[in-house]
């Protein structure tokens, strides 16, 4: 299942989880990337942790397709520095530069693939567009529900950790969207899109 990552051709794909590095982070709503990261190495049976790129990574392999996991260690609002290196060093065009990351427009645990987009206010998305100077990357996107009320502030609510139920949720969400980046890397977005835009975890 691994390949050796020693020649800048070698890898097809990066898939980058968005999320904050540290403990006090873990569980939170805006660390749904990094916590499918972590699922989906499981699934792989890879381990994301050899630092490169400003980022934890790990070599793997879907469907064929030699693929870099990544979670970046520069905070969210720095997400674009370390996808840019890696995409710069592997000559990744930006459209095989998979992004995952959660949103606060979505019901808890519901998926919504992208091809292309703006921000929409995401600072992790905003980074990337910034540093790879494009729009066009596809994305996993990841519900983890709306903040309770307008006055609310909105870091505060990205900042805080999931009701049970809602971990449950987003665990099976998680399940679910690595379904989807397989499916992406193997069968291309127009097909996961048809099978997993709107999922929720079941």
């Amino acid at each position: 299942m691994f390949f050796s990552d020693r020649k800048s051709g070698g890898i097809e794909w990066i898939v980058c989880f968005l999320g904050n590095p540290g403990r006090e982070y873990e569980n939170t709503r805006h660390n749904v990337g990094f916590l499918t990261g972590d699922t989906m190495a499981r699934r792989l049976g890879a381990d994301i942790r050899r630092i490169r790129f400003k980022a934890l990574t790990a070599p793997a392999d879907i469907g064929g397709h030699k693929v870099l996991l990544m979670k970046p260690n520069t905070f969210m609002n720095l997400s674009g520095t370390a996808l840019q290196e890696a995409a710069a060093f592997y000559k990744v065009p930006p459209e095989r530069c998979l992004v995952v990351s959660d949103d606060v427009s979505l019901e808890p645990g519901r998926l919504r693939l992208r091809r292309n987009g703006s921000a929409g206010g995401h600072n992790g998305l905003k980074s990337i567009i910034n540093m790879l100077d494009s729009e066009n990357f596809p994305r996993v996107k990841i519900g983890v529900g709306k903040k309770p009320h307008p006055d609310y502030d909105l870091a505060d609510w990205v900042l805080g950790k999931f009701s049970p139920q809602d971990r449950k949720l987003i665990e099976q969400a998680a399940e679910k969207a690595c379904d989807a980046i397989e499916c992406i890397i193997t069968q291309g977005m127009d097909r996961a899109m048809n099978l997993y835009n709107g999922k929720q975890g079941d």
